[in-house]
């Protein structure tokens, strides 16, 4: 394949690959609107939101697999076509329940292309050198892509319907169709190697069972029964799926892998860094809207420097790669994330600049991370196993978000409440969260609201402090442990 045919190929499954991360945040500014207009009850909205990133989640270790034994070309093809016509469902679902039913299949096009993506650069880069610049690109996209999502949405809500957050992916597949299916070169996969449709559906039923967990118990006010049942099915269904992957001749998940401490410790930087980039980001975005006041596109627009410096960190990442080793930019990546997030903490009370410049150094870390993450684990595992590393390495994305949003928001939770002191006059309700007690204000006469929402705000900042603080930690313990892991391998 020529050069330039290359970086064809790398531009097709990158934008593919946009779409996908996008389609997992997009919704958060549309959300309101979209309710409204469908008049979606509390439930359905909460399935709106959650569908997507949970089939996602489930699918991927079976897709993955499936990829190796029919192809990858094949699989990310169909796997457009499929989101294409997702998203013209999506876009113009009368009812909430069909919209809920349009996530979904949009969540079978995503879990067919994304392993798929990464396969193809693996495949198609054969050159150490690109290849690792490649990859460097994917994982920026792929870090950087989601946090686009909520300004993406508010940017169209702006001039367009709710809709319109779906019926923008129609023309990008279309054109990505076409140039794919001239571009990537038609490799077959392994016919021969059988396929696990029990273990399939064992990893789906327990990975959505556990990501349905964390995302459950770290609601403000979650279902303990439906969350602990979501736990004991999900773990029960993943210990099965282990046991029968352990005494397979062809498993879908190659667990010896795991003995390998570099796949190991690529494997936990993916899902560290990606609990910390969602997790902090939930945080920013409320502390700028619910503390500071802006809007959720003014929000947006200062959560970027995060995503457009991991956009531009992990092509560089890639091209020093080969230099100065992925174990070392796994840990030192990290590092760094803890560090920015450190001074973060310092200067957030300060001039605008100060804590923009933090939050860049915070995504630079971020696509630095991803970039290591991704070559280790997909150059850890043989080639005719590419799909099955690439749904382990964005597994381990999925599970790190969800994560980030259940501990980290509940922890946030947690410090308001014990750091909220109420006025005379009040009641506990305002303890649950800066947005019931400045809801609850609203309806109090002028000093008392004003008392309460000076109260609450400080208190959710004593809070944001807390949950940075513990994220920062825990970025700088692993990258001490990843450290220590890789440097004894």
């Amino acid at each position: 394949m020529s050069s330039g045919s290359r970086w064809l190929v790398l531009a097709v499954v990158s934008s593919a690959l946009f779409l996908i991360v996008v389609d997992m945040t997009v919704l958060y500014t549309a959300l309101p609107t979209l309710t409204h207009d469908l008049a979606a009850t509390a439930i359905e909205k909460l399935w709106i939101v959650n569908a997507y990133p949970l089939v996602v989640a489930g699918l991927l270790p079976g897709l993955g697999a499936l990829g190796d034994r029919l192809g990858h070309k094949r699989m990310f093809l169909s796997g457009l076509a499929v989101f294409g016509l997702a998203s013209l469902g999506a876009a113009f679902s009368p009812t909430a329940a069909m919209l809920v039913a349009a996530r979904v299949l949009l969540a079978v096009g995503a879990a067919m292309m994304m392993p798929a993506t990464l396969s193809l650069i693996r495949l198609t880069f054969t050159n150490d050198r690109e290849r690792a610049f490649a990859i460097g690109i994917w994982s920026a996209v792929a870090s950087g892509g989601a946090a686009l999502g909520p300004v993406v949405g508010g940017a169209l809500l702006e001039h367009f319907w709710w809709g319109s957050v779906f019926l923008i992916n129609v023309p990008v597949v279309i054109v990505a169709l076409m140039a794919g299916a001239a571009l990537i070169a038609s490799r077959p996969g392994n016919s021969n190697q059988p396929w696990d449709l029990v273990g399939s559906i064992q990893a789906m039923i327990g990975l959505i069972g556990l990501t349905y967990a964390v995302k459950e118990f770290g609601k403000r006010d979650p279902s303990w029964l439906a969350a602990g049942i979501a736990f004991a099915v999900g773990l029960a269904a993943m210990t099965v799926f282990v046991h029968r992957q352990l005494s397979s001749r062809t498993p879908l998940i190659d667990f010896s892998l795991f003995a390998n401490p570099r796949f190991s410790a690529g494997v936990v930087t993916a899902l560290v860094a990606s609990a910390a980039l969602i997790g902090i980001e939930l945080a920013f975005s409320q502390r700028l809207q619910l503390v500071l006041g802006l809007s959720p596109l003014e929000a947006g627009l200062l959560i970027l420097p995060i995503p457009l410096a991991a956009f531009v960190a992990g092509p560089l990442s890639g091209l020093a790669l080969p230099r100065i080793g992925a174990e070392r930019l796994l840990w030192s990546s990290l590092l760094l994330m803890g560090a920015a997030l450190g001074v973060y903490l310092v200067t957030f009370q300060g001039a605008q600049w100060m804590w923009v410049t933090a939050m860049s150094a915070m995504g630079v870390g971020v696509g630095g991370a991803m970039t290591a993450a991704s070559g280790v684990i997909m150059l850890s595992a043989p080639e005719e196993r590419a799909g099955m590393a690439a749904s382990v390495e964005e597994v381990s994305y999925e599970l790190g978000g969800a994560l980030g949003i259940a501990i980290l928001g509940s922890l946030m939770s947690a410090l308001y409440t014990r750091a909220l002191v109420l006025p005379e006059g009040t009641t506990s309700r305002a303890r649950d969260s800066l947005d019931e007690a400045l809801l609850m204000a609203e309806q109090l006469p002028a000093a008392q609201a004003g008392e309460l929402t000076t109260l609450a705000r400080a208190a959710f900042d004593q809070a944001f402090v807390g949950v940075v603080g513990a994220a920062a930690a825990l970025l700088i313990v692993v990258a001490l442990i990843v450290w220590r892991r890789t440097r004894t391998a």
